[in-house]
């Protein structure tokens, strides 16, 4: 079992940066493959990004590459996005996940473990 808790969202200019964090209790976090997710209203939940148990493996959605880094922290147990560049339709309530499943992970339906999400919104 693990416990999920999203932050770092807010209101932010197009153009600029945020960081979301993700931290998560427990003392198995580095068992965990890391992802974040978004969903804007009227659309289906989005893969964003994933991480893998140690970090060394990282794999983004096309929309998102070259602009937000997923890292994380096994001794903080904490999973982080950093977005740059944002645009209006990054706007969205941003998830991060986690599940012991391996392989590519972008669909939602393999993260066993959700946090409440943090709205990100991008203004024009």
């Amino acid at each position: 079992q693990v416990q999920l808790v999203e932050s770092g969202g807010g209101l932010v200019q197009a153009g600029g940066s945020l960081r979301l964090s993700c931290a998560a209790s427990g003392r198995t976090f580095s068992s965990y493959a890391m992802a974040w997710f978004r969903q804007a209203p009227g659309k289906e939940r989005e893969f964003v990004a994933r991480i893998m148990t140690s970090g060394g493996s990282t794999y983004y959605a096309d929309s998102v590459k070259g602009r937000f880094t997923v890292s994380r922290d096994n001794a903080k147990s904490t999973v982080y996005l950093q977005m740059t560049s944002l645009k209006p339709e990054d706007t969205a309530v941003y998830y991060c996940a986690a599940t012991r499943a391996t392989g590519v992970l972008t669909t939602p339906s393999r993260y066993d473990y959700w946090g409440q999400g943090t709205q990100v919104t991008v203004s024009s």
